[in-house]
C-alpha cells in the first residue's frame, strides 16, 4: 500500500496535465473575493528535487517538464495558458537551471490569497513527515492544515466549506485497486453535502479494467446529480510493450466554462511538445448540464 511515492513521478506528463488544469480552476475560482477552499487529498511530500533522490531513478521529468521547457527555449510559441503553469514552476528555482518540481501543495500555496485555505491530506508514513516540515517553512503555513488520515473518509466532513467555494482535487496513486471504488463513494457523498463543488480526479490511463472505465463511471454520476463535466487526456506515446505511464486524464466536475478553451489551447501544444514517435494524442470532451 505505501510502496508509491510521487517523487519517482514529479515532473512527469501526468503533472503536467494535472497542474496545468490546477492553476487555471483555482484563478477561475479566485475571479470572486469571497474565501475558497481548496482540498488535496493525496499530498505527497509537497516539492520534489529533480537533480537527486527518486526522480533521477525514474527520470520521468525528462519526458516531461525538461521536454516541456527545451520545446518553449527553442523559440516554440506557447499559449499564455501554458506560461501560467511554467510560472508557478520556475517560481520555485531561483536559478536559471530546473532543479526543484513543486507537487500540487505547492502549487496550490502560492496560489493561496489571504482569505483562502488549503486542507492537505496524506497518509504515507515517510511523506507526511516530509510534508509537514515543507509546509512549515511557508509564510502562508498558517492557512494550511495538514491530516494524516483517510481522505476519502474524511472528505465530506469538510464539506461544504464556509464560504460554500470549494476545490477538491482528487489524485490517488491508484496502486490499490480499491481506490476506484473509494474515489466514486466519495464523490457521491461530496455532491450530496455540496452540489456545487469543483472536483478535479486526475487518473492514469492503463490497460486495467477499473482504469477504463472511470471515466464513464463518473459521467454517469453527473448524469444522476444533473451536473456538468470535462473530460481530457493526454497521452505522449503509444508502445503497448512499454511499462512505464504513457497517458493520464483528468475528469473535471463542475467545471468552469473558460476551461474547455483554455485546454482546447493548451492540449495541442503539449502533446507536440512531449510526443513520442508519432504516438502522441489528446482529448478532450464537455457536457453541460
Amino acid at each position: 500500500m505505501f510502496s508509491y511515492r510521487h517523487a519517482f513521478h514529479a515532473g512527469s506528463h501526468a503533472d503536467i496535465l494535472k497542474h496545468l488544469t490546477l492553476v487555471h480552476l483555482v484563478e477561475y475560482l479566485q475571479e470572486k473575493p469571497v474565501a475558497l477552499t481548496i482540498v488535496d487529498t493525496h499530498a505527497g511530500a509537497g516539492i520534489y528535487s529533480l537533480q537527486d533522490g527518486f526522480a533521477t531513478v525514474s527520470k520521468e521529468a525528462e519526458g516531461g517538464i525538461f521536454r516541456l521547457m527545451k520545446f518553449k527555449e527553442a523559440g516554440n510559441p506557447i499559449p499564455e495558458s501554458i506560461q501560467k503553469y511554467l510560472d508557478y514552476i520556475e517560481a520555485e528555482n531561483t536559478a536559471e537551471e530546473l532543479n526543484t518540481y513543486p507537487g500540487s501543495p505547492f502549487i496550490l500555496a502560492r496560489l493561496l490569497r489571504p482569505q483562502d485555505r488549503l486542507k492537505l491530506f496524506e497518509l504515507h508514513p515517510k511523506e507526511i513527515d516530509i510534508l509537514r516540515h515543507n509546509i512549515d517553512e511557508l509564510e502562508c503555513a498558517k492557512q494550511i492544515d495538514v491530516y494524516a488520515v483517510d481522505s476519502f473518509s474524511r472528505l465530506k466532513g469538510l464539506l461544504p466549506p464556509p464560504s460554500r467555494r470549494g476545490l477538491v482535487l482528487i489524485d490517488p496513486s491508484y496502486e490499490d485497486k480499491q481506490d476506484y471504488r473509494y474515489l466514486e463513494e466519495a464523490i457521491e457523498e461530496a455532491l450530496q453535502r455540496f452540489a456545487t463543488g469543483c472536483y478535479a480526479i486526475w487518473y492514469p490511463i492503463l490497460s486495467r479494467r477499473e482504469s477504463a472505465a472511470l471515466p464513464d463511471r463518473m459521467k454517469k454520476i453527473c448524469a444522476l446529480h444533473i451536473r456538468s463535466w470535462l473530460h481530457a487526456e493526454l497521452r505522449v506515446e503509444n508502445a503497448p510493450r512499454e511499462r512505464r505511464l504513457q497517458a493520464s486524464g483528468m475528469f473535471i466536475l463542475n467545471p468552469p466554462w473558460t476551461l474547455e478553451k483554455h485546454l482546447a489551447e493548451a492540449l495541442p501544444v503539449i502533446t507536440k511538445a512531449l510526443g513520442i514517435d508519432g504516438g502522441a494524442q489528446f482529448l478532450l470532451k464537455s457536457f453541460e448540464a
